[in-house]
């Protein structure tokens, strides 16, 4: 790529420019940009680097034009930039270009045409860095572009070379690096292998795209099967969410859009054929294949297989479930290390506490006792009328306080008169636990103005006094993490700071509208200014809504995976992936 002189054959340059371009795959006009200014720059370097010298190749007849150009600028031009200055070898003001042109005008150029020159070995070497420099940003920005859209796709390439347990592979047209942690465990490549990896993303840098690769992601997995099975790649079966544990275990949902197809056989194959391929690639990775259900439980029941299920109970605020299990299902729902719930939780997108029957046997009986003892104690009734009153559902006072008589009448051994009586006792004990709080929250010194707030309990406003907050201010000036509890770091470590109302449980939702009804009482904003509920309807399943690619995106891949050997108890039963 060395440029002797422009005094050189003109078709030269075009010929410079052609077999750059088609070796390095890059627009012929951006290899003519990058020769126009190697010689601008040389020329500069010959004749003065205060002067503005263009240099213009025809891209069709290779003619070079060189030229040295004078602007017109105002009497009191001023810099832009405070590092700038005026340059009488390029700017002329316009009092003294008036003197010798009458048609002189602020941003007229004068254009002096300079002769060729011979390239010196200085500026030889100049021009070759200049030229390589762009032909090698061009180069960069080739394969961002090619590579971007490519995203979520498995290529193939050969082992280049291995750092530091990062694979750097090359893809033909660019390179890719395969960090450690996303590989296989235990999965040795050497130079000049070939290898099939999954482009997870795509990174402009100041040294090139950085084209990030993985065998363990779970979208290459997904790939993988739209490979084998083609009622996956024609779309009929949908991969809708995988999750995996590298080199051990993974699951994959699976949807069929045809009923008349089992989504969960057709990825097995016949006698395994289909499924076995994708185990082979990912070295001997057990694989669960699960049909996917719109419904939560149902899905949380079948992503937990083999294990059995008793109960789901959801708490959608927190977006946890609670499984409820037979004792002897314990270990297999939990797997080796936590490895069968692990990956059930990653593939619902739910965190998933697993109990026993007999611990929820245990707490229920212990709530039992709990609210049967609250009821004998505010009510002043014996055992028996407060287990019935538990058994028929009721779990605090409030609830018996104002729910209709005819309800607690209707409770088998009452009547009109016992739930009346029970009714005016518990309100009565309302009453009465009000004043206490009351009094106690004026003990604290927490202002009347906290009780107004829409929101605020005696209970709250005393947990409130409590925790120093006494005026509407105070609690208008607090952020959610100060109400519910949040974490920070100190020190380098991740610590736990509690709430003022930490014990309450309230939700980020209820939390957030405490305080702005607090700031609406401050006078701080105006009542319009609240959000308003939405209303409420019941959501349908839209097809066509899911985008499996976001799933893959977003699921964590895991640094290391159990050793070998580390398979759970329920897979020496079943090396076949199946249907839950």
């Amino acid at each position: 790529m060395a440029v002797t002189g422009i005094s050189a054959n003109r078709l030269e340059l075009l010929q410079i420019a052609n077999a750059v371009a088609q070796e390095k795959n890059i627009d012929r006009e951006i290899v003519i940009e990058a020769l126009e200014e190697a010689i601008q720059k040389g020329a500069k370097s010959r004749y003065g680097a205060h002067h503005d010298i263009r240099a213009k190749i025809d891209p069709k007849t290779g003619e070079l034009a060189l030229t040295r150009h004078v602007t017109i600028v105002e009497d009191d031009w001023q810099p832009e930039d405070e590092l700038e200055e005026f340059n009488d070898s390029a700017m002329v003001r316009l009092t003294d270009a008036s003197k010798r042109d009458p048609e002189a005008v602020v941003g007229k150029e004068y254009v002096e045409e300079l002769p060729p020159f011979e390239f010196g070995r200085v500026q030889t070497q100049m021009a070759r860095q200049v030229i390589t420099g762009k032909v090698r940003e061009a180069e960069r920005a080739n394969q961002y572009e090619e590579f971007k859209d490519r995203v979520g796709e498995i290529v193939n390439g050969t082992v280049k070379r291995v750092e530091y347990g990062n694979t750097i592979v090359d893809l033909g047209r660019g390179e890719g690096i395969m960090r450690r942690d996303q590989s296989i465990p235990r999965e040795v490549f050497n130079i000049g292998d070939r290898i099939r990896t999954y482009i997870y993303d795509v990174r402009p840098e100041a040294k090139g795209p950085q084209i990030m690769l993985s065998r363990a992601h779970p979208g290459f997995m997904a790939k993988l099967f739209a490979q084998e099975v083609p009622e996956v790649y024609d779309g009929v079966i949908e991969i809708r969410a995988a999750a995996r544990d590298a080199g051990s275990r993974a699951k994959m949902a699976v949807l069929s859009n045809d009923s008349s197809i089992d989504p969960v056989g057709a990825c097995v194959g016949m006698r395994g054929s289909r499924v076995q391929a994708v185990v082979a690639e990912l070295q001997g990775e057990k694989i669960d294949i699960i049909q996917w259900n719109n419904d939560e439980p149902t899905f949380i029941v079948n992503a937990l297989a083999p294990a059995e299920v008793s109960k789901v109970v959801l708490d959608e605020e927190a977006d946890r479930v609670e499984v409820v299990v037979p004792d002897e299902q314990l270990s297999l729902a939990i797997g080796r290390r936590g490895q069968n719930v692990r990956l059930a939780s990653q593939l619902t997108g739910w965190q998933i506490d697993i109990i026993t029957e007999s611990q929820d046997s245990e707490r229920r009986q212990r709530e039992f006792t709990e609210r049967t003892q609250l009821f004998q104690d505010a009510l002043d009734v014996d055992e028996v009328i407060a287990q019935l009153l538990v058994t028929e559902g009721f779990a605090t006072v409030e609830d018996l306080a104002f729910v209709e008589s005819y309800e607690v009448a209707e409770i088998e051994g009452f009547d009109e008169d016992t739930a009346e009586e029970l009714q005016a006792r518990a309100r009565d004990f309302l009453e009465r636990q009000a004043a206490e709080l009351d009094a106690k929250r004026k003990d604290l010194g927490v202002e009347d103005g906290v009780m107004a707030v829409p929101g605020v309990t005696g209970a709250i406003a005393v947990a409130l006094g409590e925790g120093g907050i006494k005026t509407v201010e105070d609690l208008a000036d607090l952020a959610t993490d100060e109400i519910r509890g949040g974490y920070e770091v100190k020190n380098g470590e991740r610590v736990k700071v509690p709430g003022v109302l930490e014990s309450f449980n309230l939700a980020q939702e209820d939390a957030e509208m405490l305080i702005l009804q607090a700031r609406v009482a401050a006078g701080w904003i105006d009542a319009s200014e609240l959000p308003q509920p939405e209303p409420e309807y019941e959501e349908e399943y839209a097809e066509g809504e899911y985008d499996p690619e976001a799933v893959f995106d977003s699921a964590p891949v895991e640094d290391s995976a159990p050793a070998d050997g580390d398979a759970e108890a329920s897979d020496e039963a079943s090396d076949q992936p199946r249907d839950a």
